[in-house]
């Protein structure tokens, strides 16, 4: 029986890691089912946050523009979590971020995790939906803070906890961590070349980023440019 993890979850900007940046990281070290250590960090993702999120998670502009730059938090992290298995609910999609952002920052992040939304979509196929939240109101547990990374982490150690002393007797394989997977290269920082173009087209075109150049890669780079000229044509 796995009883000794680390509870993840993530605030991010959007749902596809390509595209989307981390806001927030939350964590807690759990040891036969108590929480010994805990890790929470908001993330300036240098870009202006949608509407959504702000109205979903309560984490503001300002309050993610106060927060530490995703180095400094990776760094943290990487040391917090050490080579522990990831717990959380949808846990490939909180990997996806943290490897994306691994992989950019040079740290290995191969790990392997628990699913508590496989778990539920195996043992609670009556439930009409088995979102986290779903999960809390179906066992009672009292969900604070929802939407915020350090508390959907621990509502999602909970509710493992819950299910292992429900279904683990005679359904011990599908307790047992699965590999992560996340394909994903290093990308590199935007180019100076592309700074000054991208500059040029803004001034140009009288548009505005939501985004800081600086933080840019690469690949960001050229698709807000082909962008941008779609839409509004290049620079005569």
């Amino acid at each position: 029986m796995i009883n000794s993890y680390i509870a993840l979850d993530l605030e991010t900007t959007g749902l596809n890691p390509k595209f989307a940046r981390i806001i927030e990281i939350g964590a807690a070290r759990i040891q036969d089912g108590k929480i010994v250590e805990t890790y929470g960090k908001i993330v300036n993702a240098k870009t202006d946050l949608p509407q959504n999120i702000i109205s979903l998670t309560g984490i503001t502009q300002e309050m993610m523009e106060a927060g530490e730059a995703l180095e400094t938090v990776l760094a943290e992290f990487m040391d917090f979590c050490g080579d522990d298995i990831l717990l959380g609910h949808n846990i490939p999609f909180d990997y996806s971020f943290m490897k994306k952002a691994a992989v950019n920052h040079a740290y290995p992040f191969e790990r392997k995790g628990i699913d508590t939304l496989k778990l539920a979509r195996r043992f609670l196929p009556e439930l009409e939906k088995r979102s986290l939240e779903s999960l809390c109101e179906y066992y009672q547990i009292e969900q604070t803070n929802k939407h915020r990374a350090y508390y959907d982490a621990i509502a999602a150690s909970e509710v493992y906890q819950i299910l292992l002393k429900q279904f683990y007797s005679g359904n011990e394989g599908a307790f047992e961590p699965f590999q992560l997977n996340y394909e994903v290269k290093r990308e590199s920082p935007i180019t100076a070349r592309q700074k000054i173009y991208l500059n040029d087209l803004i001034k140009y075109h009288k548009i505005s980023l939501t985004v800081q150049l600086d933080s840019l890669t690469k690949n960001e780079a050229s698709r807000i440019i082909d962008g941008i000229i779609l839409q509004h044509g290049r620079i005569s």
